[in-house]
């Protein structure tokens, strides 16, 4: 690949490498970022090297060219990390927490030469006490990193080892902030907001180790402040009589001190729903807030070209959604990626609303079934399961990553359970490892009633969920509207104008290929009005636009890979993004 960057890598340096919290849902004053510098070494052996190579900037990738390496972890080889850090021990009655943000496959951490944990997938946060790992003075933390990627079962995303196409440079290793706090012995481990829009009241459990008595500030702008007290592990109920609803358009959010006896955090919530009711028109379409609400979305993979997973800075996560937004984009599907919690918090204080996919994983893809006879038998709209008698086909063999995918999924919607601006979860993609998919979508029904589930985005439909998700690239869009399922168009478009002095490859991947900004935005025009709009007036509810950005190969974004240009006429996005509204019943006018 070329190199490339954005605008935001001059910004980036060993003081100031995403320094911002890391946790806006629940914030506490003792803080310790260890971004930064540390050794690095790429071994054979399972074993502490004795020897450092060199010092890679933590929390880029070593595959990318932000971490200073620009070396690959091959899967039967190991990555390690070493830092020294110094930390004043606890006084009794506290303990010192270490989290990682991500870690891309599986970690095992080490401090001061003790084994401390192991952590397996590489999208999702994990802790661990060092308390009693800590001396004196100096501490030594190693941390060591294998990664398979796309040769085993666990979650890849677009990740392959061989990328090309719409598959990707792999990246390993340390990928988000890594940070410590101190917390009391019985502190306040995680927080649920669930709110209860059509009977004006939030419900909230705050959780410890033991019952404490909870006592709960809460203010807004123009809201005059008022307290409410209850106990940890129980519902406390937040009445809100005339509550200030969170829209995309008016992204209001409560703020919120929560305090036992021993700790206290802040936080954030809103008042926000999001179902499938009748529309205007007889026919089922997405509502939020008890109003019919049409959601103009794009893909979102989050790549970056000189950081990979990992945004350049804080401002660069919040540039690529204030760009959609001034095109006119309400919704962002975020695909087969879990952000850091900081791009969820923008999300939420910015208003977008967010489509969040679960990663995929499984044993390599059989590309001529999942890709190209199944794109062809969606459109025929033939029907097929994805029980045992297809886990081969599907790439859903073992019986390890199914357990697996089913335990991350639950812990995804744990992680983002308090972001409002995400509003579906999306457990399987055009059939990538897709297994009883039916049953995932009954699973997050239960641990999360208050959102919506695109059970199987594209095609592979088990009659689930609450969706009927459509992908539109070949062929005619054929559709019908359920009597109890919302339509989606959830990806649509793919055109691709690749511009060599913006693009990381001279291989140009794409759908349908245009040789100018001007030919592109005539073909994306003539898209919108011949087959996007009249399935918005015949019933589709939402729509995916593939996608924000170029990615390598992959040639079709609104945007430069670098996001240093808008190769569609903006006004023609923002004149289109208006019009599906208007035709989906919303009221809600253009960003």
């Amino acid at each position: 690949m070329k190199p490339l960057q954005t605008k935001f890598s001059a910004d980036v340096s060993e003081h100031s490498a995403l320094s911002e919290y890391p946790r806006p849902c629940l914030v506490r004053t003792s803080y310790l970022n260890l971004n930064g510098r540390w050794d690095y070494a790429f071994t054979d052996s399972p074993d502490i090297p004795q020897q450092f190579e060199g010092t890679i900037l933590v929390p880029f990738s070593p595959e990318c060219a932000l971490s200073g390496v620009n070396k690959r972890l091959e899967p039967k080889g190991f990555l390690w990390y070493r830092r020294t850090f110094s930390i004043t021990r606890p006084q009794p009655g506290k303990r010192i927490l270490l989290h990682f943000g991500a870690v891309d496959q599986i970690a095992d951490v080490y401090i001061n030469g003790a084994h401390a944990a192991s952590h397996t997938g590489g999208y999702l946060p994990f802790s661990l006490e060092m308390t009693g790992f800590l001396q004196s003075g100096d501490n030594e933390l190693i941390v060591r990193v294998q990664d398979l990627t796309d040769i085993s079962c666990h979650a890849r995303g677009k990740q392959a080892l061989s990328p090309g196409g719409m598959f990707y440079t792999a990246q390993s290793g340390i990928w988000q902030t890594v940070w410590a706090e101190i917390v009391p012995d019985n502190y306040i481990e995680r927080i649920f907001f669930t709110p209860d829009y059509d009977n004006s009241r939030m419900e909230l459990r705050v959780l410890t180790k033991e019952p404490a008595a909870v006592d709960c500030m809460i203010a807004g702008k123009g809201v005059d402040s008022f307290c409410i007290s209850g106990m940890s592990n129980e519902t406390i109920a937040i009445d809100l009589p005339d509550f200030h609803p969170w829209s995309p358009e008016d992204p209001f959010c409560y703020q919120i001190s929560i305090r036992t006896d021993t700790d206290r955090v802040s936080s954030y919530f809103a008042m926000r729903k999001c179902d499938v009711q009748t529309g205007p028109d007889g026919k089922r379409r997405f509502f939020l807030n008890n109003k019919p609400y049409f959601q103009a979305g794009v893909l979102d993979q989050g790549y970056w070209p000189e950081s990979l997973y990992t945004a350049p800075t804080d401002e660069a996560l919040l540039s690529d959604i204030l760009r959609m937004k001034k095109l006119g984009f309400n919704m962002l599907r975020k695909h087969a990626k879990i952000e850091p919690e900081r791009f969820y918090y923008h999300c939420d204080q910015l208003g977008i609303l967010v489509w969040q996919d679960m990663v995929n994983g499984g044993s390599p893809y059989k590309s001529w079934f999942v890709t190209y006879l199944a794109t062809l038998m969606n459109w025929r709209h033939l029907p097929f399961s994805d029980g045992e008698k297809h886990f081969s086909l599907l790439s859903r063999s073992q019986p390890e990553g199914r357990a697996e995918f089913l335990r991350e999924m639950e812990e995804t919607v744990t992680f983002l359970y308090n972001h409002p601006s995400i509003v579906t979860w999306v457990p399987f993609n055009e059939g990538w490892g897709q297994f009883h998919a039916a049953d995932a979508a009954a699973r997050l029904k239960q641990l999360d009633p208050t959102r919506l589930v695109d059970h199987a985005s594209g095609w592979f439909d088990q009659k689930a969920g609450d969706i009927v998700s459509l992908h539109y690239y070949f062929f005619t869009l054929n559709f019908k509207a359920e009597a109890a399922r919302a339509l989606a168009l959830t990806e649509f478009g793919g055109y691709s104008f690749s511009m060599p002095e913006h693009s990381a490859s001279e291989t140009v991947y794409g759908y349908r290929k245009f040789t100018s900004a001007a030919e592109l935005t005539a073909a994306y025009e003539k898209l919108m009005e011949r087959t996007v709009l009249p399935a918005v007036q015949k019933g589709v509810g939402a729509s995916v636009y593939t996608q924000l950005s170029d990615i390598e190969e992959e040639t079709n974004g609104i945007y430069t890979y670098d996001r240093a240009v808008c190769k569609l006429d903006p006004d023609t996005v923002r004149k289109w993004n208006q019009k599906l509204k208007e035709a989906g019943f919303s009221e809600n006018p253009t960003e």
